[in-house]
């Protein structure tokens, strides 16, 4: 930094250093006594001091005037004390020269500090702040340690799926895969804009024709009951206004309405939510999951700064309007990383979707242990059946009764390939398998049936009265055993895996010949541990657990297209989009279904070229290649 623009800083901060100048007299006077003590104690002085003083008196004359605007008042000093002000005046000029080093580096970002850089530095202190208000009260702790699981917290590095697909099939393999997918992304796309800067994102990674978040929701803390910190979600009038004609168009069933909201709010939840449904109906899976991460990233955006969700101690309950489009969004993400095979991210979205409401709106629980073991996360869900809650009691449950017995399968095979003695506190995977049939008999029918299991060792094992019932009879269990036999029977079509489940049964047949009385035993746990009479579970469907593509032939969403307002909004897309920052990435139209198209067009983030357009009109006139007269 040269001189005079460190004058320029100094005299702007003139003001306040007069202010503490009566501070810096103080400071001062200790530095002078500290200089007699070290005259006294016959401290040492570097003779080469006085040369560099005399060469910055040199190099530098405006220092002197900046040294005197700052130190009106100075003290005359006897002969006697010679030495000991050369070396007070020495030990000032290299406090000048540390104080011109950290200037040139802080003074100027103080003047021109980006906004990135502000917010962080806001970002830290805010946790600093929430990190002192919990360990405030010894009750507010002690509370924190015993309700908030530290099995729950979030590992944000594995949050986002495109980091797991690196990790498996390698950088340079999705680099030249999103190339391909975002071809034009990356130039200059209609209307002359580039893509917008966008915010970084644990939850997704935000393409570049995204448009720039709106800021039209923020969140807030309610309050702090039992060491969890409890927030909602809040919305602006516009954002109101949006959801005002979005419940308008739903009451008519009006995609197309739906639409419009799109074109000025692109960030609008339940809009994209709605789209994402329509697109994965009509069998555009890769249009139904850019809506989902449209909607997490404003979501994420929205989190306050004091919000800390990775932790596991901050929550937002599904009991207010506000928060639920968070857990349905999260849901629908997770279920579609599991489909493109990220199956460790797809366990940290469950973990912390089960972090957020203690509750369970979206039946987290029933789904955590099969992304366990398709990650491979063995010796961690072993931990969480035992460390959840404090009571022990998850391995009554049909899915976590079934999948610590194909844990401990997989660890014992890992603890005998490193010839490592077994731990002989812990039951063996045949054990747990045999406990788990006498306590769900009615799973082995279920997966027989599903998997396929065509053996007929299966059919003679399905002869033993035990195994022939269909139900048990208790509402809750049902409707659990079949949410588990719908998301987990693939991973029984392993060889290993059907091995354990038929010498287990096996087992279980030979232990009801010598002890009919133990089925009794089991039949009254099963009654104790849910011994509700209704559906517990009602409101979670098996469909959202199932892993097959819902569809829906084109002709059955006909009256949701063919609006006279199509034209309109076609016609006006090229006017809206200026609300948006961002710019469009082309898509390709061969090999799709038409009535996708057709609609996806409206939304502002779709462009298909120049080229596209101009082909459409051809076939609708009648001059398309397949129309000309030969």
């Amino acid at each position: 930094m040269s001189a005079r623009y460190l004058k320029k800083v100094l005299k702007e901060e003139q003001e306040e250093r007069q202010l503490e100048s009566d501070h810096e007299e103080e400071e001062e006077k200790e530095e002078e006594d500290d200089d007699h003590r070290q005259l006294n104690g016959k401290a040492k002085v570097n003779p080469f001091d006085l040369l560099n003083d005399d060469d910055d008196d040199a190099d530098d004359p405006q220092e002197d005037e900046s040294e005197t605007v700052d130190e009106p008042s100075s003290v005359v000093k006897p002969s006697a004390d010679v030495v000991s002000t050369s070396s007070q005046k020495s030990k000032k000029k290299k406090k000048k020269k540390g104080k011109e080093g950290s200037s040139s580096n802080a003074a100027a970002p103080r003047v021109k500090k980006l906004p990135d850089e502000v917010l962080e530095e806001f970002y830290d202190y805010a946790h600093e702040r929430q990190a002192e208000t919990r360990a405030s009260g010894d009750a507010v702790k002690h509370s924190y340690e015993k309700y908030v699981p530290f099995i729950l917290q979030v590992d944000p590095k594995y949050l986002n799926a495109d980091n797991e697909m690196r990790r498996i099939f390698g950088a340079k393999v999705v680099k030249s895969f999103e190339k391909n997918q975002q071809s034009g992304s990356s130039r200059m796309a209609r209307g002359g804009r580039r893509g917008a800067v966008h915010r970084k994102s644990f939850l997704v990674t935000p393409l570049e024709h995204w448009p720039r978040w709106d800021g039209a929701m923020n969140m807030e803390l309610l309050h702090s009951p039992n060491g969890y910190y409890d927030y909602q979600y809040t919305y602006s009038s516009a954002y109101r206004q949006a959801q005002s004609a979005f419940e308008s168009a739903k009451a008519i069933h009006d995609l197309n309405a739906i639409a419009s909201v799109l074109l000025y709010y692109p960030y609008h939840l339940d809009s994209l939510l709605t789209m994402a449904e329509y697109f994965k109906f009509v069998g555009e899976h890769q249009m139904s999951a850019d809506a989902i991460s449209k909607c997490l990233y404003a979501l994420e955006c929205a989190w306050s700064p004091m919000f800390t969700p990775f932790k596991g101690d901050c929550q937002v309950k599904y009991s207010h309007e506000a928060n639920k489009p968070l857990f349905v969004a999260l849901f629908t993400h997770m279920k579609s990383m599991d489909r493109r095979g990220c199956h460790r991210s797809a366990l940290e979205v469950c973990k912390f979707l089960l972090s957020l409401d203690t509750d369970d709106p979206m039946g987290a629980m029933f789904c955590i242990d099969y992304f366990a073991v398709r990650g491979e996360e063995y010796v961690w869900l072993e931990r969480f059946s035992e460390e959840y809650k404090s009571d022990n009691t998850l391995w009554l449950f049909p899915n976590f009764s079934y999948s610590l017995a194909v844990c401990r399968l997989y660890l014992e095979k890992a603890e005998s390939s490193k010839d490592s003695a077994m731990e002989t506190t812990k039951a063996t995977s045949t054990d747990l398998m045999k406990q788990a049939l006498m306590l769900h008999p009615t799973v082995l029918k279920k997966l027989v049936a599903k998997v396929p299991l065509k053996e007929r060792v299966w059919t003679d094992i399905l002869k033993n009265a035990f195994f022939q019932a269909d139900e048990v009879g208790i509402p809750s269990l049902d409707h659990l055993i079949n949410i588990y036999v719908e998301s987990n029977h693939i991973i029984w079509r392993l060889p290993e895996l059907q091995k354990l489940l038929r010498e287990a049964a096996q087992l279980v047949i030979e232990t009801l010949r010598q002890n009919s009385s133990e089925k009794n035993d089991w039949a009254c746990v099963r009654k104790e541990a849910f011994s509700s009479a209704k559906n517990e579970y009602s409101h979670l469907l098996v469909s959202d657990f199932s892993y097959t593509l819902p569809a829906a032939a084109p002709e059955n969403l006909q009256h949701f297209m063919a609006n006279a307002r199509m034209e309109d909004v076609v016609h006006n897309e090229q006017h809206l989009v200026n609300l948006n920052e961002g710019g469009h990435a082309p898509r390709d139209v061969a090999n799709r279904n038409p009535l996708a198209v057709l609609f996806e067009s409206v939304l502002p983030w779709v462009h298909y070229g120049e080229g596209a357009v101009v082909e459409e009109e051809d076939q609708q006139n009648g001059h398309g290649p397949g129309n000309q007269e030969h």
